[in-house]
């Protein structure tokens, strides 16, 4: 029940969202997310003496701009294609990976990116996506800068625990999409006061539910079971999210989109599952 909180809090979440970006713009609405989740972290975990400046950095490409794009992409497309487009970036990670990292993905892996690529494009012929290019391009983006800043955490080998870098990169990215939002969008004030309840409601959940509940879910699970295992459950965020733009939003998927979407959840299940070390946990716990 506890790993089940992560796919559901964080694909409702993007539903909710989508909601919230009706009175707030997508930087104001994910600044007040991170400053409210830093706030309540912080007080947990142990300053990261030395590794401020470096989270600093992380912050702004894997937090600022990875969520000002894919939410400002989300803010001007439906949510289901978007949550769609946004599992490329499992895709982009794996290639970054292996340029910077020089981690090779294996046979079954490339097959998987082939796979999940293919995907991309049907959902990029669907009908119901004309006109919003725009937003595909921006949520595309946002994943590419999201593996990038995944890497980035990658090098920095573990030398900081996940609830540790989950709060700081709260503390520094929340400020930072406030101070970018006042010079895009203008005075916050006007929409912050004619927000209605509603909107605060969306503000709480993304900033306590989706970020406080479902990351320190994410990261009791993987602290207990092998990532191989942990990985497959992530296949439910976008099941989660179409079930809320479904019902709370009522958007009514193309049929495209589906197919597109299932393909490319297919292929990021080849990236992401380990068949063989997940097989192999399981027999060896059954047989003690």
């Amino acid at each position: 029940m506890i790993a089940l909180l992560v796919p559901l809090t964080w694909g409702f979440g993007f539903t909710f969202a989508k909601s919230g970006l009706g009175h707030f713009s997508p930087l104001l609405l994910m600044g007040m997310r991170f400053v409210l989740a830093g706030l309540v972290l912080i007080w947990f975990v142990p300053v990261p003496r030395g590794y401020l400046w470096t989270i600093c950095w992380i912050s702004f490409i894997a937090a600022t701009l990875q969520y000002g794009l894919t939410f400002s992409g989300l803010a001007l497309m439906q949510a289901t294609p978007a949550v769609l487009l946004v599992q490329s970036e499992v895709i982009f990670g794996v290639i970054i990976a292996a340029i910077i990292l020089g981690e090779k993905p294996n046979l079954r892996q490339f097959f998987g990116i082939v796979v999940a690529l293919a995907g991309i494009l049907v959902i990029l012929g669907a009908p119901s996506l004309d006109g919003q290019m725009l937003g595909v391009t921006l949520v595309l983006l946002g994943g590419l800068f999201w593996a990038f800043g995944q890497v980035l955490i990658r090098r920095l080998d573990g030398a900081l625990g996940g609830f540790q870098l989950t709060a700081w990169l709260g503390v520094m990215a929340g400020p930072q999409m406030l101070f970018a939002s006042l010079l895009l969008d203008g005075n916050p004030l006007p929409a912050i006061i004619a927000a209605p309840l509603s909107a605060w409601l969306t503000v709480l959940y993304l900033g306590l539910v989706m970020t406080v509940i479902g990351y320190s879910a994410w990261y009791y699970v993987l602290a207990r079971y092998p990532v191989p295992v942990v990985m497959p459950l992530l296949l439910l965020l976008p099941v989660a999210a179409i079930l809320g733009a479904v019902t709370w939003l009522g958007e009514v998927p193309d049929v495209m989109v589906l197919v597109g979407g299932a393909v490319v959840i297919v292929g990021v299940a080849m990236v992401i599952i380990e068949p063989s070390h997940a097989l192999a946990s399981w027999y060896k716990k059954k047989t003690g």
